[in-house]
């Protein structure tokens, strides 16, 4: 008997994606709810898992496109598991041991008896990693011995304590030229010409993912009247209240208090207080919004992708951190569902994590606006006629400005700015 394994349906909006890679080899046996897929779409990454056990058949390859409802392997239940095949253990999720992490202690390779007539440094060509000198080396010796293809173990240091240094590693390379590889010493320099073309990039399909964030962004650019302006607030309040209330923040909640809390909070408060940031154009209509769905933007390996926190209005401080920590969690691994990233009212985007300083962020159509947050940096600032170091982070709110008017604009940046600045504003909703 054999079970057909087919792409399930994933939304009305979905008719077709690509099968990402296969986690099983053709004739593996598969056991019942095992990993066997990874599938794309244009809107979400998801994984299929074997519904029963056996033999299984693979009819696309990865990379292939693939309909919904499309059969893309059997399986054979009548087959027989072999002796030593058992499910598969789950993936080890735990950190690594320190030691796993850390660089393997140096070990100390025999030097071998110099001749009389051999000069004092023996050069020779580098070997596996496992011969390495007593003393970890330099970066910059490490970098001349990788170019010259001298073994530092086999060398006498001049450093402290015997230590092999750029210098040793240099003479030994000027010594005896002729004991290095003669393929390196003799081989001819490559041109651009004489490389062969296909090593020297690589060409694959756009994911389908991809295509649609492209599309997405284009349609933004073309269809909008896109305007940033910009501001920037001081952290020091906020800085100052998490530290004090971290502990306690974990112990209660089990979930660290961050910034994007604080943030969605702001942007909440200010989508009250300017009704016009939250709507948006649908033909030659506005259509005004009464709820406060905040996207939050989280980078992935396939591509940005914004889950939604619903009612942030009525969220307390800690389920907004945990939402945000569990939508990140799902992106990243691949199990967001469509649910998670359908509609939304605004989008906060924060480059800040990946060191951006400034940027203009585009908007995530058809929603009205996005803010960005960018890093935070000590800088000298003028307070109350005196020039104080704090950190401060630049505030980029992009907007379309067919829709909303500088004015509002401004008015609503400064809310958020107020809101961080006095982070009490947010407790009394003022």
């Amino acid at each position: 008997m054999s079970t057909q394994v087919k792409i399930p349906a994933m939304g009305e909006s979905i008719s077709s994606g690509i099968l990402a890679a296969w986690h099983v080899a053709d004739g593996d046996y598969v056991h019942k709810d095992q990993l066997i897929y990874e599938l794309e779409t244009d809107k979400i990454t998801s994984e299929a898992n074997a519904t029963v056990a056996g033999i299984i058949t693979l009819h696309v390859a990865a990379d292939d496109a693939v309909e919904i409802g499309q059969i893309v392997a059997t399986i054979d239940e009548s087959a027989r598991a072999p002796a030593d095949t058992s499910p598969p253990a789950p993936a080890d999720t735990s950190p690594p041991a320190a030691a796993a992490t850390a660089d393997p202690p140096p070990t100390t390779a025999p030097l071998e008896p110099a001749a009389s007539a051999a000069p004092a440094i023996q050069p020779t060509v580098a070997q596996p990693a496992s011969s390495v000198p007593t003393h970890p080396l330099s970066p910059a010796a490490r970098k001349v011995a990788a170019e010259t293809g001298i073994d530092p173990a086999h060398l006498t240091g001049s450093g402290k304590d015997g230590r092999v240094s750029k210098s040793d590693i240099l003479a030994a390379a000027d010594a005896a030229p002729a004991a290095l590889e003669p393929s390196r010493m003799t081989a001819p320099k490559q041109t651009a010409d004489s490389v062969d073309p296909a090593t020297r990039e690589t060409r694959k399909k756009m994911s389908p993912l991809r295509a649609k964030i492209a599309e997405h962004l284009v349609r933004a650019t073309q269809e909008c009247a896109l305007l940033t302006t910009f501001n920037e607030v001081d952290m020091s309040q906020i800085i100052h209240l998490r530290k004090q209330h971290q502990d306690a923040f974990v112990a209660r909640h089990g979930i660290k208090l961050g910034f994007m809390s604080f943030f969605t909070k702001a942007v909440t408060q200010a989508l009250q207080i300017v009704p016009a940031v939250n709507a948006r154009i649908e033909g030659d209509e506005i259509i005004t919004q009464h709820f406060y769905d905040i996207g939050v933007a989280v980078g992935t390996d396939k591509g940005l992708m914004v889950p939604i926190i619903r009612n942030c209005d009525q969220k307390s401080f800690a389920e907004i951190e945990q939402d945000i920590l569990d939508y990140a969690q799902a992106a990243r691994a691949g199990k967001i569902q469509m649910s998670d990233l359908n509609g939304g009212v605004f989008t906060i985007s924060n480059g800040g994590i990946y060191g951006s300083m400034l940027s203009t962020p585009i908007i995530n159509y058809p929603q009205p606006a996005i803010l960005g947050l960018h890093n935070i940096t000590e800088r000298a600032v003028v307070v109350e006629c005196e020039i104080v170091i704090r950190p401060m982070m630049y505030l980029a709110l992009s907007y379309d400005h067919r829709l909303i008017d500088g004015q509002q604009a401004v008015t609503f940046l400064n809310q958020i700015k107020r809101a961080i600045e006095a982070p009490s504003r947010l407790l009394f909703n003022i």
